[in-house]
């Protein structure tokens, strides 16, 4: 059995000088609060503060980053636990998910979910073992042992961790009524929802007019019309505001922002009612409806973060059997420049207007996000996320967008997670990353010790909290 011990100095640079700089800025914020502004934990895990459910359930199942590589290398997903759409058979015993999790951990070598799920097993959970077919059952009673008791139920973890706000992401007809338990509770965590529209707005997706229905449903709007539509999504913005949010968020293929005329939304918005849209409308009205969100966001305040470039559900397969967000969402080249014209062009420069831009295209890193943030006063870039949510990516991202955007003109650190329990590992990368890049900038003459210290204390909190503070009087 090989310990299993964690280099406090990891991910630190090399060089021994370099390396004391980044020390000395990383002990000014590795223990300082998170704010995560974007994720996908559910707001029910911490509205019902129930124990989490077995060791498998926890770390492994819901954390497609963990699953996709074990698919990768022939590993069922029913074998591991994902529910199938249908309802159909997987494996229920935990056990046997976390051993062949276990035997799969050198697949992670080299990985963002090695560091991460290191993390959590040696500083969250106490783990000294490295995983293995050998150590799979010591392990996995020790998790178990350890998440039954009242210490690591999600409210004291929650708090344990240091989370400062938790930003959820909940479509438009939903009630938020876990939101609503949660504040009703007299628990002192904050746990916001986020506005996310994309099922409403992609008129050929499969149960959008039942999806439009429900938001007819809820809204209290007839949303028979184009007008009637827009009415049922200002109404539910309004609502969301009222709860708390922060944010919208719009994961489109395209970064197209074009608007339609107004004859011609009602017109495509007539024809997928009746079930007739094509799919080039279907295309340039959700490229209109980001331009509305974008007149909404100045309207209600309500940051935009847009996150184009990805072809979802590449296995049209997996997609049927185990439904979305299992792994085989895929990266595509996106064209911010053109795209995002229309929209800033009416929106950039508007003081009611905050639009936060990510991508896991990083060839757009320099030529296009960093000098589109260095102009518009709108926008802010969004930190490396998804596939570039690792350590070499966000130096990269430093790298290529501070000579021309700075520090100031970004927005914090997102996890991005479904995986509680990573939430604080997936930080501490974050931080770690920029300290080495700071010091590296002090090491080479071009900062004071005193102002990386300044900087990564702003990227990790204070950056965050302006990017996404609510407009007075919007929201709490």
């Amino acid at each position: 059995m090989r310990p299993l011990t964690l280099d406090d100095d990891r991910l630190l640079p090399a060089e021994p000088g370099v390396r004391a700089l980044a020390r000395e800025i990383y002990a000014q914020v590795r223990h300082l609060p998170i704010i995560s502004m974007h994720g996908h934990v559910e707001a029910q895990v911490l509205a019902d503060d129930e124990p989490f459910e077995d060791p498998a359930r926890m770390l492994v199942v819901p954390d497609h980053y963990v699953t996709r590589m074990l698919v990768s290398q022939g590993t069922r997903p029913e074998d591991l636990g994902v529910p199938r759409a249908d309802g159909g058979p997987v494996e229920q015993d935990g056990r046997e998910v976390w051993r062949r999790f276990c035997a799969g951990w050198h697949l992670f070598r080299g990985t963002p979910s090695r560091y991460w799920l290191e993390h959590e097993l040696h500083d969250v959970f106490g783990v000294r073992v490295h995983p293995s077919p050998e150590t799979a059952d010591e392990i996995y009673d020790q998790l178990a042992e350890r998440i039954a008791s009242p210490g690591f139920r999600p409210r004291a973890l929650f708090d344990a961790f240091g989370v400062e706000l938790l930003a959820t992401t909940d479509a438009p007809a939903s009630r938020l009524e876990h939101h609503a338990a949660i504040a009703a509770s007299g628990w002192s965590g904050t746990v916001v929802p986020t506005f996310r529209p994309d099922a409403l707005v992609h008129l050929d997706r499969p149960g959008w007019k039942q999806d439009v229905e429900e938001l007819a449903e809820v809204s209290g709007e007839d949303v028979g019309s184009y007008d009637g539509y827009l009415a049922a999504l200002r109404r539910r913005r309004e609502h969301f505001v009222a709860m708390g949010a922060r944010a919208t968020d719009h994961g489109h293929l395209s970064a197209d922002t074009a608007p339609l005329e107004r004859a011609d939304a009602e017109r495509v918005y007539a024809a997928a009612r009746a079930g007739a849209v094509s799919a080039a409308d279907a295309a340039a009205f959700a490229a209109h409806m980001l331009f509305e969100m974008a007149r909404m966001s100045r309207d209600d305040g309500l940051v935009m973060q847009i996150h184009p470039g990805v072809l979802r559900n590449h296995d049209p397969a997996v997609h049927e059997r185990f439904g979305p967000d299992k792994g085989f969402d895929i990266p595509v080249a996106v064209d911010f420049v053109h795209g995002l014209r229309p929209l800033l062009s009416e929106f950039g420069s508007d003081p009611g207007f905050r639009c936060v831009l990510f991508t896991i295209d990083e060839t757009t890193f320099s030529r296009e996000l960093a000098p589109l943030a260095g102009a518009y006063p709108s926008v802010r870039l969004g930190a490396p996320w998804w596939f570039l949510d690792s350590p070499l990516a966000m130096r990269r991202f430093r790298e290529a967008v501070t000579e021309t955007a700075g520090f100031y003109n970004t927005s914090g650190f997102v996890d991005d997670t479904r995986a509680f329990a990573s939430i604080p590992a997936r930080h501490d990368v974050s931080r770690r990353v920029d300290s080495s890049f700071l010091a590296s900038l002090v090491a080479s003459g071009q900062l004071a010790l005193e102002e990386a210290v300044e900087t990564a204390v702003d990227l990790t909190t204070t950056i965050p909290r302006a990017a996404y503070a609510p407009r007075t009087g919007a929201g709490a």
